[in-house]
Order: structure tokens, then sequence, then C-alpha cells
């Protein structure tokens, strides 16, 4: 089971990948995190994407392929993941496409968590740090017991700088041109669309209705 799934900041994304990661006792397996451990580990790998971070300068679909294509050989993705920030662009798509036939790999189930726009602004502007213990709190879901407080430590909350409406519309407008041409590249018959304004169960629900659902073709690239 190969499972990619797709969702603009504030869709509840993370708490999809958990519910998925529990259900099928797959890995979720985020590009980002992956980065982190090579960098930390060593490797050659890692000493190349620190380098060209470094540097200021993007690190490229040869080298995220590569390690995405090391981390879903390992012994725990024998029998499926998740992915959470791959592909991100149509080349590495293709590139993934590719990767899952040459080693005879089931094409993967895609799902996109639509949210509209509005309701993420809403979402993300209501969310709420603890400075100290960095528990993330919101206003409309998930409040703290006493208003403006940690429930753990009684500190202040704070609204974090990239949670202010200008910056979350940019970042929207960002997650649309990047994953936007690679939704296409897969097609709309073979991307489920999730409504991710339902409560989380419900999300949860369609979700697990759409794994269950066979793929309709393979992605030739």
């Amino acid at each position: 089971m190969i499972i990619l799934l797709f969702g603009p900041p504030g869709c509840g994304k993370g708490t999809q990948a958990a519910f998925l990661v529990g259900k099928f006792q797959i890995p979720a397996i985020s590009t980002g995190e992956m980065f982190r451990a090579e960098c930390q580990a060593g490797t050659a790998l890692g000493r190349r994407a620190k380098a060209l971070l470094a540097s200021g300068k993007l690190i490229s679909d040869d080298i995220v392929n590569e390690v995405v294509a090391s981390r879903i050989g390992d012994p725990d993705c024998a029998r499926g993941f998740l992915l959470d920030g791959y592909p991100r662009t149509v080349g590495q798509a293709a590139h993934f496409s590719g990767l899952l036939r040459e080693r005879d790999l089931p094409d993967p189930v895609v799902i996109h968590i639509d949210v509209p726009d509005e309701l993420l602004v809403r979402r993300l502007a209501a969310r709420r740090q603890c400075p100290k213990c960095h528990k993330i709190y919101n206003l409309l879901s998930q409040p703290p017991a006493l208003d403006g407080r940690c429930d753990g430590d009684g500190n202040p909350l704070i609204s974090r700088d990239d949670d202010r409406e200008s910056i979350i519309r940019d970042r929207l407008r960002a997650y649309a041109d990047q994953t936007g041409p690679v939704l296409t590249y897969y097609g709309d018959s073979n991307v489920v669309r999730v409504d991710g304004a339902l409560p989380a169960s419900a999300v949860a629900a369609a979700i697990k209705d759409a794994v269950a659902r066979p793929v309709a073709r393979s992605f030739a690239g």
C-alpha cells in the first residue's frame, strides 16, 4: 500500500497521516525529516544537501529522488508507506512512477485534502502556541482550558509570525502553484479529493474508503 497525501497548510494532514499510520501500520515518510536525518547522520547525501542549503541553493530533484529511493527500500516499508511532501514537482512525480515500476511496486493512492482558502485562513489565524513547551492550540477546534493560557504550564499563548493572514495567504498561493501541476500529472480520475472541511472523523472515513478502492490506471509519466 503506497499513499501520497497532499493538502494545503491547515487542512489537518498531520492528523490524517497519523490515522493512516495507525490503521495500516505503515510508516509516514516526510522528505524534510529524511533530510534532517541524513544531515545528522553525516551521510554523503546529507553532506551534499547541507552544502547546498548552506550556500542558499535549493536541493535538486535528483538528490530528493535519491533520498526517497533509499528510504522506501528500508525494511519498515515492505508493507507499504505514506509519503508527505513528495513528489513536489512533476519531475519528481515522473521519476517516482518509474521507480515504482522498476521495483514492481503498486501504483500509489493519491489523496488530496481539499479545504476552501477562507476556512484555512480562519483555522491558521486561530492557532496559538505556548512559547515554553511549544504545544499548539486552536481557538476554534482545540482551545486551552483557561483562555489565553497553556494547560500545561500556564504561560500566555502567542500567535506565530507565520500565522498572520498575509503570510497564510502567501503560503496557500505557493502551495497551489507548486502542487497543482503534480495533481494534474496524476490526473483528475486518479486523485481522490476529500472534503477537509468535514470533521476529522469524517475525513478519516473518506480517506479509508479511498484507500480501499483499486487504482484506476498506471501513471506512465
